[in-house]
Parts: structure tokens; sequence; C-alpha cells
């Protein structure tokens, strides 16, 4: 007996539409992606005007002669020759952002996570140790940086009057090139509360049944910190580093201040002081970014520096963020 097969026609009918089934999903697929997109239209704007297209804009002003009242003209690869062979502060302003990105971040990582470990296990008066310690990041830059360099002034600064007190001749600080990044790198260590907060956020999320379980294994204090702490707060140790990287190759206002404060010349309207004091020690790309591009109107020249930076800044994060760089675990 033969079965009669309802149609496509019929089908359709019943179910109230024409369109086939792949067609449907694909329409809701669309409709997916435009209201995805429609969320994340304001970071996609944000990101196209404040990132994109001054990155793109940089790099086509490497590439162009602009003394940002021309016209650009095309160059080619002379701004980055000046810069990479002929420029002669450049090779001393990457040298001392590098050692400043090494010692200071390591550093600024190192002490917060000790007084992280230290408040978290103080059991009377946390509350006042824990502002003391995030206070002076409060204070906005120039105004840390003029007072940290009071303080270390070598002849009428407290700091040298101690150690004078202690039989100990202080050193010249930021008048002297050998100590004038490590007088930095004090300062930074001084306003570290921001990583402090961080550290000691994640220490307190460490779940307290692991520590309790090492001590039943007879575990010491360095024990625990090793397999218990250490693997638990990796997470925030790469973002510490790698956003210390980032702001630290930006490393321009501390700088700055401190080397025009120390050299003795007053600050006022129209005053330009060369950067760098004293020897140069002082100087950062960013400085010379500023200092090409509104200061010489070397737009050009001040491009290849800042893509320079991007470069490191980007080749340095990929490096950290690998997994067997140590900050992220193998298993991730």
């Amino acid at each position: 007996m033969a079965v009669s097969l309802p149609s496509a026609t019929g089908a359709s009918a019943r179910t109230g539409t024409g369109d086939r089934p792949d067609t449907t999903l694909r329409r809701k697929r669309a409709k997916h992606r435009l209201k995805v997109l429609g969320f994340l239209s304001p970071w996609l704007i944000g990101f196209s005007v404040f990132f994109g297209y001054p990155l793109i804009a940089t790099v086509y002003f490497s590439f162009m002669h602009y003394n940002q009242i021309e016209q650009p003209s095309f160059v080619g690869l002379r701004n980055w020759r000046y810069v990479l062979a002929q420029m002669p502060l450049f090779g001393p302003a990457l040298w001392n952002t590098i050692w400043l990105v090494v010692v200071m971040v390591a550093l600024r990582v190192a002490f917060g996570l000790g007084i992280g470990l230290l408040i978290t296990k103080v059991k009377t008066g946390v509350g006042f140790f824990r502002t003391a310690f995030y206070l002076p990041y409060l204070a906005p830059p120039v105004a840390a940086t003029v007072a940290f360099v009071f303080l270390l002034n070598p002849s009428t600064g407290p700091v040298n009057r101690v150690l004078g007190w202690a039989g100990i001749h202080g050193p010249t600080w930021f008048n002297d090139p050998a100590w004038a990044k490590p007088s930095l790198v004090l300062l930074g260590l001084w306003g570290v509360g921001d990583l402090m907060v961080i550290f000691m956020a994640s220490l307190l999320d460490v779940p307290r049944e692991q520590y309790e379980a090492a001590d039943l294994d007879g575990a010491g204090a360095w024990s625990k910190f090793r397999y218990v702490t250490w693997p638990a707060i990796t997470p925030i140790v790469l973002f510490a580093v790698v956003t210390g990287v980032v702001q630290t190759m930006q490393y321009y206002t501390q700088a700055l201040v401190a080397g025009k404060i120390a050299s003795g010349v007053s600050i006022g309207p129209g005053s330009v002081v060369q950067p760098g004091y004293p020897d140069h020690s002082t100087l950062t790309v960013p400085q010379l970014v500023y200092q090409l591009g509104f200061q010489n109107f070397n737009t050009g020249a001040a491009c290849v520096l800042s893509l320079v930076l991007f470069v490191i800044a980007m080749a340095v994060t990929l490096l950290l963020m690998r997994k067997n760089a140590g900050l992220i675990p193998a298993e991730d």
C-alpha cells in the first residue's frame, strides 16, 4: 500500500514559517552577534579612539617630518635612523628606563608582598598600620617627590643628619649620578601602598584549610609560603608585575621633578630645563618624547621613541605571561 509523505509546503504551513531550519539558526546567530556587539560597543569605541587611532597615527608620523605647524612630509626611515643611530641621549635614556623597570618593579613587588604578609600576621593595630603604609600612595606625585628630595637633601635633609649622628657619611642622593636612580627607587618604595592593599586582599583569600593541612603535615613557615601561599597568589603577582612594567615604562613626573629640584634651578612659567640631572642619570625615554615632541617640535622622532617603548613593553608583557615564566601555573 502506498504511503503519501507530507510535502515541504505542508510542513512549512504547519510550522507557520517558510524558512528552512538552518536559515532560522543563522538569523538567531546573527541577532546574537549584534546583541554582543551592542554590549561591546562602548569598549570598542573607546579602544578605537584612545588606542587604535593613536597607535596608527604614531606609526604614520614616525615616517614623516612633522613640526605640528606645516603639513607632514614623507621622509622614510630618516627618523628611525636618527633615533636609533644618531641621537646621543637615546642610549642613556633607554638604559635608565630599563634599569628602573627591572629594579623598581622587582623591589616594589617584593616590598609590597612583604608588608602585606606582615600586616596579615599582626593581631592588634591592623587599621593603623594599613593606613600608615597606604597614606604615602595618596600623595600627588609632584608633592611626594618634592618632599622626598627635601628629606634626602645632602646638606640640610633630615636623613643625612640622622646618618651623621650614627657616624655614617650619607651620600648626596639626587645630586650624585650613582645614587640618583636608587633614590627614585626609594621614592617608589615609599609609595608602595597600592600593591600592599592588593596583596593583602589576595593573602586573606587563601583558604585557611590549606594552612591547617600544612600544619598537620609539619610544614614550616617557608614551606607553607612556597606550597600554599605562592601558588594561590601567583595571578596577583603577575598582575602587579605587568602593570608595574607598563607604569615604569611611562616613568616621567618623579624623575623630572626630582632632577629639577636637586639641580637648584627655579621652576617657573617659561623656564626650560634640560631633563636628566645629574649627568643624565634620571633621564628616561618619556622625557625624551616630551622634549622632542613638545619642545623641539620633532614629532616624527618622538613617535619613533613612543613605538620603541610600546614594543619593549609588549615584549616584556608577553614574556611574563608565558606559562613557563614562573608566574602562571602550568596547569592553567
